[in-house]
């Protein structure tokens, strides 16, 4: 193995020309105080590496999810989403693709892009857990993992109550809450949907965690795709329920539930992701659906990887770049669990992977895509550099210690 170089002050850009000369190029600013880019290079496998570490201080940085296009659907490059972040005056410092997401080739779903789980932005709920994985922040920048279970529940007027999902593709015997994150309508078709006002003086839209919302049915639409106004929920009935509930008509009252297990009360941002790969310092074991063949072997399997993981000192924003042989092979979901637990990660998970995966530093992508190129993706994780503040940031701590790697700047 290469003897490893660790280079803290990677601003700099070395270029090794055809003889082996190297020669200073010219350097673009200094980085954020507390943030370190490193292309972490294995010749034998191979591998290339991405980690982006950042000192933890609760005055300097943040973690925000984001999905495409400020919605709950939709698909963009994570480039785009970092540059619609920056244009609402945020400062993105480092980001990574989020979460497993609905994906339709062929174009014709209304609902691609919408995340397979629990996805919170800003403290709106996007869409309900699936009790996947979750990495959710709360209030206080604190990040958390939990497999997080749905208890959201429709209570209609006669007391019976229904589980529902939350702004996805809505199957004939379920039914599915829609907010207007959604866009102009539900994208339906047929069922018989609700369209709810808020009642009385308690919460209301946007939706978050563990709250209870008291609604009035002001219309009710047969056929689908009912319009969303910014006030209005609709409550839709796939067709196969819709003649369960003959009474429901203007003017009746439901109460809609968005709890979970474990409870969320104070999630800010949330992604689904999985498997959890550390918790408390120790490696989990991989556990799948006994029916759940492919998402088993694509876990044995090396693929391109994304992770986020952090301890006590920093947070770790990690790229494996993979399916290319002269570059990177990519890692198995145990190889990328104990490459983390040698950055020193003691809390880590898993996110969306092959030719999603990719990290953004410092105004570029810093990988190789095995595309060839971006894929639009449907949310992503970004840190952001909090508002200036009265007092001077305390000073970086210093990076973990990488493995013995060749560490390369990467001018990709």
């Amino acid at each position: 193995m290469s003897k490893c170089k660790q280079f803290y002050a990677l601003w700099l850009v070395i270029a090794i020309g055809p003889v082996g000369i190297a020669a200073e190029m010219s350097a673009p600013p200094p980085p954020p105080p507390g943030v370190f880019y490193t292309n972490m290079v294995v010749d034998e496998v191979p591998w290339s590496i991405q980690v982006v570490t950042i000192a933890r201080d609760k005055n300097g940085y943040e973690l925000q999810s984001y999905h495409a296009g400020a919605g709950a659907l939709g698909l963009e490059t994570l480039s785009t989403q970092v540059a619609a972040v920056g244009a609402n005056g945020a400062e993105p410092v480092a980001a990574i693709n989020g979460g497993f997401y609905l994906r339709d080739f062929s174009k014709t779903n209304a609902y691609e892009g919408c995340p397979r789980g629990l996805q919170i932005v800003e403290g709106e709920v996007l869409t309900a857990p699936s009790s996947n994985a979750c990495l959710w922040v709360d209030y206080a920048g604190e990040p958390h993992l939990a497999n997080v279970a749905s208890h959201f529940q429709v209570s209609w007027p006669d007391g019976r109550t229904t589980p529902f999902q939350l702004n996805g593709p809505r199957a004939a015997d379920e039914v599915e809450v829609y907010t207007p994150a959604v866009g102009r309508s539900t994208h339906t078709r047929g069922g018989r949907e609700l369209i709810l006002e808020p009642s009385g003086d308690g919460p209301w839209l946007p939706l978050r965690m563990e709250r209870d919302y008291s609604a009035r049915v002001r219309e009710v639409r047969t056929g689908g795709d009912a319009l969303l106004a910014s006030n209005s929920l609709v409550l839709s009935l796939g067709p196969a329920l819709a003649e369960k509930f003959p009474g429901l008509s203007t003017g009746a009252q439901v109460r809609i539930s968005t709890r979970s297990v474990p409870a969320l009360p104070n999630a800010r941002n949330a992604l689904c992701g999985g498997p959890v790969l550390l918790y408390n310092g120790r490696p989990q074991k991989v556990r799948v659906a006994p029916d759940a063949a492919y998402e088993l072997s694509s876990m044995l399997e090396r693929h391109p990887r994304t992770a986020f993981g952090w301890n006590d000192q920093s947070f770790f924003l990690v790229q494996v770049d993979g399916r290319q042989k002269d570059l990177s092979l990519g890692m198995t979901v145990a190889e990328l669990s104990g490459y983390l637990l040698k950055l020193g990660c003691t809390e880590a998970i898993n996110l969306d992977g092959g030719g999603s995966s990719c990290l953004w530093f410092a105004g570029k992508i810093r990988n190789h895509p095995c595309d060839g190129s971006e894929r639009s993706v449907a949310n992503s994780l970004i840190v952001l550099a909090k508002k200036p503040r009265a007092g001077a940031l305390s000073p970086a701590a210093a990076p973990t210690a990488l493995p013995a790697e060749r560490s390369a700047v990467n001018g990709n």
